[in-house]
């Protein structure tokens, strides 16, 4: 591909890119990028760090991008996951590797490095410690969103820790580009700032769509950007999302009941599943309807879809019911991966876990 191809490839991936003409200029001048993210294993996963987080990462290897993934066990930790249990939190990292291979990320292209090997690199604390002490107090909290807390949170002394930690992360992965959610924005724009003055470089921001949960929106005056990371789904609020190791009947309830406005198009969490994942993984749709209202119509695209959704010609029941049952046909390789030996006792393990925030 050319490098005007590659970043068209990689605009699909970035709801926002920070900067857009300097990713093109790498992209002409440096053959292989290295992008990545990092996950803290938590729990269970949700279908957008799942099947979502593997169509993005496809993405970016296809534009080609080597991809870390960054297993953050030691962020978890100071951010107080699975009650600060190390053990558990690693067991947490192995079964997300597990549902990602699952699920068809291209792991040839993929490397997953655990954050507690950069520990050993003194380098690694050096930049820990530069990026603290150029960094306000007050600014590093303001960071905290990238963790899931709140500015007015009372926070722990190792959760300050966590923004210098991610910072340098960058660093010493050697990363061009940050490809992680919106809500991870914050630390990601520090390690810009900081990058240069520390004799790094400014990394790159692809910031991928944050997918809605599924109940109601709640009524706020947050900007467009705030008011996304507040919409994000998220595995505390376990009724409002779908996660990679739900049942089938698990799946058709949760829909059943989402939040999804008869003719809304805008912040109807169901027709975000359709734009950015059923579409991405079917090049037709089929939605089922009775034939007194014109019988099942199929799409090929989402754009289609929506108009036809807002002007009233597909009931939220028919789009529900066919959004489960596609959504149900992705899950089942990973139902499947887990269903039997040591792969199903890793997910029984997992689920286990008392999950603390």
């Amino acid at each position: 591909m050319t490098p005007e191809e590659r970043l068209s490839l990689i605009k699909e991936v970035g709801e926002e890119i920070i900067e857009e003409n300097e990713l093109l200029e790498l992209l002409k001048n440096k053959k292989k990028l290295i992008a990545y993210d990092g996950f803290e294993p938590s729990g269970r996963m949700h279908i957008a760090q799942g099947v979502l987080r593997v169509i993005n990462v496809n993405k970016m290897v296809k534009a080609g991008c080597k991809f870390i993934m960054l297993v953050a066990d030691w962020h978890s930790w100071a951010n107080n996951k699975l009650e600060g249990d190390l053990d558990k939190i690693h067991i947490a990292g192995e079964y997300f590797i597990e549902i990602w291979k699952a699920c068809g990320m291209d792991t040839k292209n993929v490397e997953f490095v655990w954050a507690s090997d950069l520990l050993d690199n003194k380098e690694y604390w050096k930049t820990v410690m530069q990026i603290a002490t150029k960094s306000t107090v007050s600014r590093i909290i303001r960071c905290c969103q990238i963790m899931g807390r709140d500015e007015k949170e009372q926070l722990y002394a190792s959760q300050i820790f966590y923004p210098c930690m991610q910072a340098a992360d960058i660093f010493h992965l050697k990363a061009d580009i940050c490809q992680l959610g919106m809500d991870q924005r914050k630390v990601n724009i520090l390690a810009r700032e900081l990058g240069e003055k520390l004799g790094y470089w400014k990394p790159i921001i692809v910031s991928h769509h944050m997918l809605m949960g599924l109940s109601e929106p709640p009524k706020t005056n947050e900007s467009a950007k705030e008011r996304a990371i507040t919409l994000k789904m998220s595995k505390s609020k376990p009724e409002t999302a779908l996660f990679m190791d739900d049942s089938e009947e698990d799946v058709k309830n949760k829909i059943k009941k989402a939040y999804c406005p008869e003719k809304q198009i805008k912040e109807n969490p169901i027709l975000e599943y359709y734009k950015y994942i059923l579409f991405e993984r079917y090049k037709k749709i089929e939605i089922e309807r009775p034939e007194k209202f014109g019988g099942n119509i199929a799409f090929n695209n989402y754009q289609d879809l929506e108009k036809a959704y807002e002007n009233g010609s597909i009931h939220p029941a028919d789009l529900k019911s066919a959004a489960a049952k596609y959504i149900n046909e992705l899950l089942e390789p990973v139902r499947k991966h887990f269903s039997s030996g040591e792969q199903k006792k890793l997910m029984e393990k997992v689920k286990s876990f008392r999950v603390t925030r």
